[in-house]
């Protein structure tokens, strides 16, 4: 078998290596990782459990170009930053203290076949100059740096969902190489539910709030479901629906529901004398305009000592300039009077949603992951963490031996191994071994 040797940078727990070793070896290669770079304690413990390292480093940018071995492929799923303003025409001036430096100073020396890079789908209108343009200053500078280093450059934003993974994750995707322009449209769609990858028939939560859910809603009408006060919709639950800081009324929900609603209406910031908010502190006088009760005070101040609302001041917005440039922020103006406001936002609750066993999950992030539950027999419990390494098409002998919140937070950064196994072999059809011998002049697909 020919060998292909890979370098893996920012490399995670080795989503984009799984997709590439697998993509590869379909190919009839055998593909081999020469260097590993990753830095967080425990993303090593993971990708130490489970491959061989040749080499493993941590801060790429304290690696020489001379210590890296030879590879054909470098693959980095690499942080989002902005570059200079100056654009292509000053080199790497442009892109120094930037981890995406690291990336093209060793590209430029080692000049391999190709690379794979991945990175959120905001990389796409990052640093956007202006409204009507299609790709931000910052995904621009890096399709012009690798062009300039002699590279056919393509891109596009994937969805994990059309790639047999029932999460909506989507995610930029950039390769090259130094003979052939991939195509990174046309994939075949797969799409699978989420019941496909959970288990059952495992402990269930007992605690005040799934007591209150379940006490509430029949099971099957939480499928889906967000807890959060400061939106609405059908698909929502607020913590006043259940009861959780105590009793209210009927005309009491009514009134938090119009509340939270008119909170975001920009007349209000007009009257009040402040900058337009999402979600602003309304008086007495202002929320009578549209709930007009003589027990309205009555219950505000209930809402308020329950802990549904808070009587505070508006917040205006501030501006200061800092050695570092114009900082803006919030803070309460007490020269406005005072008023009510939706206390709670989408991560106050130990439950933040309630996956749909007939549908997707949402884009899983790090700060939420640890609350998602799924429904499991007559209760509801938490995902494991086979079941999130399943939602990004991790292997069955895939271990995680750490702590299940820092396996989480892991998952939540990772990438859909899926999707780069698909990526993957669109290069693997056209690499050459022989590749030094090509000198053809690189393309950029924007």
């Amino acid at each position: 078998m020919q060998e292909v040797r890979f370098i893996d940078l920012f490399a995670g727990i080795g989503g984009l290596r799984l997709g590439f070793e697998e993509a590869f070896k379909c190919r009839g290669f055998a593909p081999t990782c020469v260097m590993t770079s990753e830095i967080k304690p425990h993303a090593l413990s993971v990708l130490h459990k489970n491959f061989e390292h040749s080499l493993k480093v941590g801060d790429i940018s304290k690696v020489k170009n001379s210590a890296i071995p030879d590879f054909d492929f470098l693959l980095g799923g690499f942080p989002c930053q902005p570059f200079s303003a100056g654009g292509k025409r000053h080199g790497f001036i442009d892109t120094r203290g930037t981890l995406f430096f690291e990336i093209e100073r060793i590209i430029a020396e080692k000049k391999p076949y190709g690379f794979i890079l991945e990175n959120v789908e905001g990389l796409v209108k990052h640093d956007l100059e202006y409204k009507n343009d299609t790709i931000g200053k910052t995904l621009r500078v890096i399709l012009e740096k690798l062009t300039a280093l002699g590279y056919h450059v393509s891109w596009n934003v994937l969805n994990a969902a059309n790639f047999g993974l029932p999460q909506a994750r989507k995610r930029v995707f950039i390769v090259g190489t130094l003979d052939h322009e991939i195509s990174l449209v046309g994939f075949e769609k797969n799409n699978v539910r989420l019941k496909e990858i959970l288990e059952s028939g495992l402990p269930t939560l007992d605690t005040k709030f799934t007591k209150l859910l379940l006490k509430n809603f029949p099971l099957k009408e939480l499928h889906g479901k967000s807890i959060k006060d400061k939106r609405g919709g059908d698909d929502n639950i607020h913590s006043w629906d259940i009861g959780l800081k105590g009793a209210v009324t009927k005309e009491q929900s009514v009134l938090l529901s119009k509340l939270f609603k008119e909170r975001r209406k920009k007349h209000w910031a007009k009257e009040i004398g402040i900058k337009w908010m999402d979600g602003m502190t309304l008086t007495y006088k202002q929320i009578k305009t549209f709930h007009d009760s003589p027990k309205l005070k009555e219950m505000l101040d209930d809402l308020v000592a329950k802990g549904y609302l808070k009587f505070e001041y508006p917040k205006s917005l501030i501006s200061e300039q800092t050695i570092f440039g114009e900082k803006t922020y919030r803070a309460e103006n007490k020269a406005l009077k005072p008023g009510y406001n939706i206390v709670t936002g989408k991560l106050s609750f130990e439950i933040n949603k309630i996956l749909d066993p007939n549908g997707i999950a949402p884009t899983l992030v790090a700060t939420d992951m640890a609350r998602l539950v799924v429904p499991d027999g007559d209760g509801l419990r938490r995902m494991t963490l086979r079941e999130g390494l399943r939602l990004f098409g991790f292997p069955e002998w895939f271990e995680m031996p750490v702590k299940t919140e820092d396996g989480f937070d892991l998952l939540g950064n990772t990438v859909a191994v899926n999707v780069v196994k698909s990526v993957g072999e669109r290069l693997a059809e056209v690499f050459q071994p022989d590749y030094t011998t090509f000198k053809s002049e690189p393309v950029l697909s924007l």
